[in-house]
């Protein structure tokens, strides 16, 4: 668990992140949610130690990280994975190096044949088991990211931030990314922050969700409760697609949803009367 307590962060007198506290929940997708501008990726970096807040605090599971000492900040960060937002890769390395490489750096005991296991472990896991000779450039955008989540449980971390994970890629690999974002919290107890403004992503993974507007946090609870909403930033932002105002629409006029819809014309179908053979 991340618990985040007053959170402040200005730039040149221009307040970003204005007393925001919040918790990102073990095992569940976290989702940090909102429009550009927001403070999104500055309470990220300053979650992760990228930065520095003006005022307040972060414990990791009890643990104070903001002013505490170094190597107590440093234990903490090698329990973290990142997935950037446009995946990083080392465009030198094989996708089975890219994988490799926190464990050189972070696991200096390990053997090379438990870095071998680990990261052949964690590209099956993302289902590229038979991508590891393969460089950057000879992949698409979907396997990057998928190689840029490889790399960020091959050494095993407790805490899991993803930036736009779904960024440049089409909707059919947004949901996969998704998906396997969602499996791999839910299967490792991961606590899992995403910072995503992808309606889509709310639906399929929002476990736990937590909506920022003009620095401040505004509203917070799950996939089910969103569309329930009585904050009017947050009605502006989700009701903005058309799709989703549809989708709500269906869910009012319905006694079952969209699942009603599809069942009604069956029952009719199958208790309308038969007409005699002639």
């Amino acid at each position: 668990m991340i618990e985040v307590h007053n959170i402040q962060k200005s730039f040149n007198g221009n307040p970003i992140l204005r007393g925001i506290s919040c918790t990102f929940e073990t095992g569940k997708c976290n989702l940090l949610l909102g429009g550009s501008g927001t403070g999104k990726s500055v309470l990220l970096q300053c979650i992760v130690g990228l930065m520095k807040p003006d005022i307040g605090s972060i414990t990791f599971d009890g643990t104070v990280f903001t002013n505490n000492k170094v190597d107590i900040k440093q234990e903490i960060r090698r329990k973290i994975g990142m997935l950037f937002q446009g995946g990083a890769l080392f465009d030198s390395m094989t996708v089975y190096e890219n994988t490799e490489f926190p464990l050189k750096m972070l696991t200096p005991e390990m053997t090379r044949e438990e870095r071998r296991d680990r990261v052949e472990f964690c590209l099956k896991r993302v289902g590229l088991e038979n991508a590891g000779n393969k460089m950057p450039s000879e992949i698409s955008g979907g396997m990057k990211k998928r190689v840029g989540i490889a790399r960020a449980i091959a050494p095993n971390c407790t805490y899991l931030f993803c930036d736009e994970p779904n960024s440049g890629l089409d909707p059919a690999t947004s949901i996969k990314i998704d998906e396997l974002i969602h499996e791999i919290t839910h299967e490792y107890g991961i606590t899992t922050v995403v910072i995503t403004h992808d309606m889509n992503s709310v639906v399929e993974i929002g476990d736990h969700i937590i909506f920022l507007h003009k620095g401040q946090k505004l509203w917070d609870g799950n996939k089910d409760e969103i569309l329930n909403t009585t904050v009017p930033e947050l009605k502006e932002f989700i009701f903005s697609s058309s799709l989703v105002r549809a989708a709500k629409k269906v869910d009012e006029e319905t006694e079952g949803g969209l699942a009603a819809v599809v069942e009604e014309p069956l029952k009719e179908t199958e208790e309308a009367p038969k007409t005699p053979n002639s």
